[in-house]
């Protein structure tokens, strides 16, 4: 359901986390027509400079949209901007933990600005970023 914007607190946060998977990568390649060779092609990503094949960057960075559309603030919220810079590549297998944390209220427009982290299995910082969002 989610926490209504009366409730909402500076410092609030919510996380979902998932595993990223081979089909993951396909899919989201079939779905936006991304099919470069880093994410689809072992033999191409084996020469490429993280020797492996990688998920696309902004698979991860859609767990940030799941942790805002459904924890917090939850269902009805408009994603209206996102800052991202990625850190460290997500590779198949990777659990991946978004978090949204609240870092401002903007009561006069219903907007919370939040800090946006994505972590894998290990704790390494792999996205970051801030995010507004307009709160039902």
């Amino acid at each position: 359901m989610g926490v209504p914007f009366e409730e909402i607190k500076v410092g609030d946060s919510a996380s979902f986390s998932k595993t990223v998977s081979e089909s993951d990568i396909y899919l989201y390649a079939g779905l936006t027509g991304d099919l470069n060779g880093a994410h689809v092609n072992s033999q191409y990503a084996a020469g490429s400079i993280f020797g492996e094949r990688v998920a696309h960057g902004m698979l991860p960075a859609g767990l940030i949209s799941a942790v805002l559309g459904t924890k917090l603030p939850g269902e009805g919220t408009i994603y209206m901007s996102q800052t991202l810079k990625f850190v460290a590549p997500v590779k198949i297998g990777d659990t991946i933990t978004a978090t949204a944390q609240v870092l401002e209220k903007i009561e006069a427009r219903r907007r919370v600005r939040m800090s946006t982290v994505c972590v894998n299995q290990h704790g390494k910082k792999v996205i970051e970023g801030e995010a507004l969002v307009l709160c039902p």
